[in-house]
């Protein structure tokens, strides 16, 4: 299993990844969890990475790539993995899929988690009063958007034109959106028995 899930921000990649990756016995791997861990270690890179964030501005892809791509290849080795906040751009992505076609680890199958704008924008501030995120004020949660609008959405079409992309109704209760993606990977798998 090399699964990416593709989403705005509050989409309910992070639910769904863990949910999945269980399901699957596979590493789940979440860039967002990774940034904001450097973060909180204060390390000189999470430093840097905190400016972003608090921006809700897409952190560089030289860094994502040096922090998250060595996951990825390990959990590759191991079992697989269930990829979610990564790639976020189109040069992210095909600067990953180089690295991990040269080690056989590219994914195989992603699901894009479609929910509406103005649930999206509800769900993130229902989020800020329970964990008090500082990526989740009002101002940040409409730069994210956009940002996701114009960086992140063409991944949609990246991974659609090679069969690898199956869209799922995020805006359901969470079980239902785990079975819509659960119904969904076999078919994606199927489509593409090698790595790509």
């Amino acid at each position: 299993m090399r699964l990416l899930l593709i989403g705005p921000p509050g989409c309910g990649k992070g639910t769904q990844g863990a949910r999945i990756a269980e399901r699957y016995a596979v590493e789940h791997i979440a860039a967002g969890d990774i940034l904001r861990a450097e973060v909180a270690a204060e390390t000189a890179l999470g430093r840097q990475i905190a400016g972003y964030i608090s921006a809700g501005a897409l952190v560089p892809d030289d860094v994502i790539l040096d922090v998250v791509v060595p996951k990825v290849l390990a959990a590759a080795k191991a079992d697989g993995y269930v990829l979610d906040g990564f790639p976020r751009t189109i040069r992210q992505a095909a600067a990953a899929r180089r690295i991990a076609e040269e080690h056989a680890s590219a994914v195989r199958c992603a699901i894009y988690m479609e929910v509406p704008q103005e649930e999206l924008v509800a769900r993130l501030l229902r989020r800020a009063e329970i964990e008090g995120r500082s990526d989740d004020k009002p101002d940040v949660i409409r730069h994210r958007l956009e940002v996701f609008t114009e960086a992140t959405a063409p991944l949609i079409d990246f991974y659609g034109e090679r069969g690898l992309l199956d869209v799922v109704d995020a805006t359901l209760a969470p079980d239902e959106v785990t079975e819509q993606i659960l119904t969904a990977l076999p078919a994606l798998v199927r489509a593409r028995p090698v790595a790509s």
